[in-house]
């Protein structure tokens, strides 16, 4: 079944190639699908162009759909092209004459559309709390082991004195600013395109605001022709937020690479959560941290294959455009895995002490002897000279975290004002299940 089907059958190899891995892909968008026909049935009896008893019993007969899909996943037949087309089936299956009303007013353009605006803001929402999940691991082991010292590093050499505090804090704030820009691609999102059919509006009296307020949208997506224009661009901010918390993860990842290692060894895992060699039987590998690395470093490609699909395409839809989905929905799962193993890893992360007890990092302690004696009035110049002539014989003071006092030093974290912050950023995600919406829209069925 084509739902454009004009009695002429096309060449299958033709449909195999343009089809693509939309009738698995699909899949994914089957509850939200059913959803939007929810809303766009309750519409359609508002402006009169449905009865009372056809919004009931369309409602019905999606409703037990959404309920069939939750227990046994609605599949899609060999000879239809995709979910849309399955749903449309069903429904005239089941209801005939009137089955065949739900597409009144739609094009299988904005149907698309919101289905993957209502899918896009699930799994936004659903990538947020996880996001907070690892937020919050992180800043509990920051204040877990904030007293805890180590070196810090630039330009891979030790450099001054950081501290498991303040290393944990960083890559937690690091999150923080990640939660923003997956907040404005929520934004973007969140408007509703259903009602402007084919990218040209219709003659029909539709009621976008109802179905705005039905399903949620904060607003509407107003300009029809900017509805196919907006495709790309929505999922360019999507990617790009995916991107920069992949850019989180995957720094983080190299940093355990490296502090596992036997010249550093900072922190370690239980044997369970590490694997081997099979030739040499001392390995004990980061191969989970090297996976991560590797995967949200090809996340960090998404924003550009999203510009390479869009970049040129002209106004109105255009097939090219049926590859992002996959893309996206891609990049949500990979990113899902990759918090879902970095949190169980850092349930279960060990924390050497007494890391800078080596005489080999003596020397990091340098500047703030530099710094202790400009408090005593030398000019900053005069201190970094003299301090560099103690370098050579490490005759200079260690210093203690009380020493540091400024906001977000190692003996002022600031975790408390990060946490606020990070909470204030979570208030635009609500992660309302399909589920609910639908029980929220069979209630519109009426005496």
């Amino acid at each position: 079944m084509k739902l454009w089907e004009k009695g002429i059958n096309p060449e299958p190899a033709i449909i195999e190639f343009t089809a693509g891995r939309d009738r698995q892909t699909d899949l994914a968008l089957t509850k939200w699908d059913i959803v939007g026909s929810m809303a766009h049935v309750i519409m359609l009896e508002n402006v009169g162009l449905l009865s009372k008893s056809e919004k009931n019993e369309l409602l019905k007969a999606l409703h037990s759909l959404f309920e069939y899909d939750e227990e046994n996943t609605l599949l899609i037949e060999e000879d239809v092209e995709d979910i849309h087309s399955q749903i449309e089936k069903e429904m005239s299956s089941i209801l005939g004459t009137t089955g065949r009303k739900i597409h009144t007013g739609r094009s299988r353009n904005d149907q698309v559309l919101v289905d993957i605006r209502l899918y896009t803001r699930e799994e936004i929402d659903k990538l947020a709390f996880l996001i907070r999940e690892l937020f919050l691991r992180l800043q509990s082991l920051s204040e877990q082991h904030r007293e805890v010292l180590i070196p810090g590093y630039t330009h891979m050499q030790p450099a001054m004195v950081s501290s498991f505090g303040l290393w944990f804090g960083a890559y937690a704030e690091s999150l923080a600013d990640d939660i923003v820009l997956l907040s404005a691609a929520r934004s973007l999102n969140n408007q509703n395109p259903l009602g402007t059919a084919a990218g040209y509006g219709t003659t029909l009296p539709l009621n976008r605001r109802l179905t705005s307020e039905l399903l949620d949208f904060d607003d509407l997506l107003f300009n029809s022709a900017y509805a196919s224009l907006s495709r790309g661009k929505i999922e360019m901010a999507v990617a790009s937020a995916i991107a920069s918390a992949g850019q989180t993860l995957s720094r983080l990842s190299m940093d355990i690479c490296l502090y596992m290692s036997t010249e550093f060894r900072f922190i370690d895992f239980p044997d369970e959560y590490v694997t081997g060699s099979s030739i040499m039987p001392q390995k004990r590998n980061p191969d989970v941290f090297e996976l991560i690395r590797a995967r949200t470093n090809v996340l960090q490609t998404l924003p550009g294959q999203v510009a390479m699909l869009t970049s040129n395409l002209p106004s109105g839809y255009n097939r090219d455009l049926q590859l992002l989905k996959q893309l996206v929905f891609d990049g949500f799962n990979e990113m899902r895995e990759c918090i879902e193993i970095m949190l169980l890893m850092m349930n279960n992360i060990r924390i050497r002490k007494n890391i800078t007890d080596n005489p080999l990092y003596n020397n990091i302690f340098s500047t703030e002897e530099v710094n202790r004696l400009v408090k005593t009035g030398i000019p900053f110049r005069d201190a970094y000279k003299a301090v560099s002539q103690m370098v050579k014989n490490s005759s200079f003071s260690r210093t203690v975290i009380s020493d540091y006092v400024h906001e977000g030093s190692i003996g002022n974290l600031c975790n408390a004002e990060i946490a606020s912050l990070f909470e204030k950023r979570m208030s635009p995600f609500r992660n309302t299940p399909a589920s609910e919406f639908a029980e929220r829209l069979i209630g519109h069925i009426s005496d």
